[in-house]
């Protein structure tokens, strides 16, 4: 998730520089997102087509930014962009005009490409970690059998336990998509279980040091402390282990659809920064918002989750809880097991409660609140969900990880608290659609 926060920022980042770029009247990204260089602009309006520059832009940014990706995602990202220029000469957009709108498209993405290199990242790739050791502290426990690799590349599937050798098979659903590859694993239809990830490890222990889009630094919007680590039964801590083993124990149909309707993972939803963008752009269509404005929404949704990424887990590596397997397991019961498999990271704040407040209240600041329909998952199998708000839908995302068995009650509130700053933060940035 935070790798897919960043990618997801510099896209979103790049499509509304695209468009803007035909412009001149519409408000650039200069001074809304640290570090962001002056972008190539024309000089006046109809020189360029902004949806050619878009995607010329767009383009060369994620052949960037995916430069690992497995042949069929690059293959379609490119045959995507031909077919949207494509589009608009069809349109009547003349040669003299589509070839400039190319030219400046490159220019643009070469410029978000080199900004995009100095944001951190690279030196975040590789290193070693150790966690620290002690009673109250973060290790990762979950049991191996529970897992499979999602080692991935065009030659292999993933490893599953009746496929150690990790070999393609012929037929398989793997062979047609990277889509297919994430979800071609066996398993009987009649299982309605998530799917199984690698859980090795620590996950990017490293991630606040990251350039943030909006934070003047990481821990500029502050957490509570956590409960301190007792094993007393009338502790904060122990308190907290005994609602989620109590909710565990009690769960109803509507509370496990839940738990897996936001449990968003690669390849399916594209993590929570995919269920979210794909709401944001819901909304989009549903409020009538024109390409920049809707572009815009979603590039201050994006910086906001990737900024609350960076937070969410630089805390999480400084406080290094322990998860609530660990502790009902070696307090409470030692049998128990969540009803999702605990990922590879520290437990406070819950990253899913801080990314989806930073998501609601960027996107009702930047175009008002409203009921939404969100429709995200209906190709996996789950029913549209309706919310009054979206920091109803933020609240019930949040709590989906409580259902699931992978956080704390406070981890989760912690969450909502500092999303809810990033998404403050965000909004006075980028202001209300119409205001700048």
């Amino acid at each position: 998730p935070p790798v897919a926060s960043r990618l997801m920022a510099y896209a979103t980042t790049t499509l509304y520089a695209g468009l803007v770029a035909a412009d001149p009247s519409l408000p650039g990204l200069r001074g809304l997102v640290n570090g962001i260089p002056d972008l190539p602009r024309a000089a006046g309006r109809g020189e360029v087509d902004g949806t050619i520059t878009a995607v010329e832009a767009e383009r060369v940014v994620m052949d960037s930014l995916l430069s690992e990706a497995l042949p069929t995602t690059r293959a379609s990202f490119a045959r995507l962009a031909d077919s949207l220029v494509a589009g608009r000469t069809a349109a009547g957009v003349g040669h003299e005009i589509a070839a400039r709108s190319v030219e400046m498209g490159r220019r643009i993405g070469l410029a978000v490409v080199q900004w995009s290199r100095t944001d951190g990242f690279a030196a975040t790739r590789g290193r070693p970690y150790k966690a620290p050791a002690g009673p109250g502290l973060w290790i990762n426990d979950s049991p191996a059998n529970l897992y499979a690799t999602q080692s991935l590349s065009a030659m292999s599937e993933q490893v599953t336990p009746d496929n150690p050798a990790n070999q393609l098979r012929s037929g398989s659903a793997g062979n047609s998509s990277d889509r297919g590859l994430i979800l071609g694993r066996g398993k009987p239809a009649d299982v309605r279980t998530l799917l199984p990830v690698n859980m090795a490890g620590a996950s990017e222990p490293y991630w606040r040091e990251v350039r943030p889009f909006i934070l003047e630094r990481w821990d500029a919007c502050p957490v509570p402390a956590p409960p301190a680590y007792s094993t007393d039964t009338s502790s904060a801590l122990y308190q907290n282990a005994l609602a989620v083993y109590e909710t565990k124990a009690s769960l109803t149909d509507a509370q496990r659809a839940i738990a897996y309707y936001w449990a968003d993972n690669a390849g399916e939803s594209g993590t929570p920064v995919g269920h979210w963008l794909s709401i944001a752009s819901q909304t989009i269509g549903e409020r009538g918002l024109d390409a920049t404005s809707g572009a815009r929404l979603l590039t201050a949704t994006a910086v906001a989750m990737a900024d609350a990424f960076i937070a969410s887990w630089g805390y999480k590596y400084q406080i290094s809880l322990l998860r609530p397997r660990t502790y009902i397991r070696r307090v409470i019961d030692p049998t128990w097991e969540p009803l999702i498999p605990t990922p590879p990271f520290p437990e406070y704040p819950s990253g899913h409660s801080t990314q989806s407040a930073a998501a609601a209240v960027t996107i009702a600041g930047v175009i008002g609140d409203g009921a939404l329909v969100d429709s995200t998952s209906v190709s996996l199998g789950h029913a549209a969900r309706t919310f009054s708000a979206f920091r109803d839908a933020a609240n019930e995302a949040g709590m989906s990880r409580i259902y699931g068995g992978i956080h704390f009650p406070f981890g989760d509130q912690g969450g909502r608290a500092l999303g809810a700053c990033i998404g403050e933060r965000v909004v006075s940035r980028f202001g209300p659609l119409g205001t700048r």
